[in-house]
């Protein structure tokens, strides 16, 4: 499912950064809580597809 806009994508992209581990969670709260909430290979859909107009 891609994002339905650009903030969207953006917060999914900083998600997965820290599930990989590469972003401090305190960076964001809502991306914190998207990156424990969603697997690795859905925030990687989400980064890579374009958002749905």
């Amino acid at each position: 499912m891609p994002a339905v806009s650009k903030n969207q994508k953006t917060l999914a992209c900083i998600a997965l950064s820290m599930a990989n581990g590469e972003t401090s969670k305190s960076y964001s709260k809502q991306a914190a809580k998207m990156a424990e909430s969603m697997s690795k290979e859905e925030l990687a859909t989400y980064c890579k597809e374009p958002v749905k107009k």
